[in-house]
């Protein structure tokens, strides 16, 4: 009844991240060319954060439609309170490698042999980690270890770190000064301004199918 009083064709305000209801502000257009750049020339590191809601899974998103599928692999691992092997497997999975490690080792070498096959055929590849401020100091370690893996002088693998605030104090304790300077970009998302919000309140409804206005301005 909601849906059928509006001509609305769907709900247009879920909180399931939906493609077809992608809208970019100008921070996030920002923030998406900084992601782009970063996998283009191989970074390496970079750094996300924002608070709950700023859209850090949307950019993800966004950045890998931009790309063709015999541009870039990505993975995306989102529950990264895990221990080490759990870990590795779930990378595994995530870049669709059918295969199960039960050691660091094994991983390693099966790893290192599928980024480098990537890389020779001109694609890039990218491990996203989300909710970053729930790594442990083990795993963030394990983390700038993976980075290490080169071929010819080239980084093999761009790590991006999606995060809450909070992961930035997590990288600002003594023992992750090694992997704080390999951080090669970092961008905050802030919330979006009142423009910002009314632009995406209309954007939202115009795909849901709203023929007219639901909203005052006030």
């Amino acid at each position: 009844m909601y849906l059928n009083f509006y001509n609305l064709d769907k709900k247009p305000f879920q909180i399931s991240s939906d493609p077809s209801f992608l809208w970019l502000g100008e921070k996030h257009k920002e923030a998406l060319a900084t992601l782009r750049y970063g996998v283009m020339d191989n970074k390496g590191f970079l750094v996300i954060t924002g608070d709950v809601g700023t859209g850090k899974t949307t950019l993800i998103n966004a950045l890998v439609k931009s790309f063709a599928p015999n541009e870039m692999v990505c993975a995306i691992v989102t529950d990264p309170e895990l221990n080490r092997l759990d870990f590795f497997n779930i990378i595994a999975n995530a870049f669709r490698i059918p295969k199960t490690f039960h050691s660091k080792a094994d991983f390693l070498i099966y790893f290192t042999r599928f980024l480098q096959f990537q890389a020779k055929k001109g694609r890039k590849t990218v491990l996203v980690i989300d909710e970053s401020q729930r790594l442990s100091q083990a795993l963030l370690e394990e983390i700038r270890l993976l980075s290490n893996i080169e071929r010819s002088g080239q980084k093999l693998l761009n790590i991006f770190f999606l995060g809450q605030n909070e992961f930035l104090h997590l990288l600002a304790k003594t023992e992750n000064r090694a992997l704080k300077q390999r951080i090669t970009l970092r961008y905050r998302l802030e919330p979006l301004t009142r423009h910002e919000t009314n632009t995406y309140i209309r954007h939202r409804l115009r795909i849901a199918g709203a023929d007219q206005p639901l909203f005052t301005s006030a």
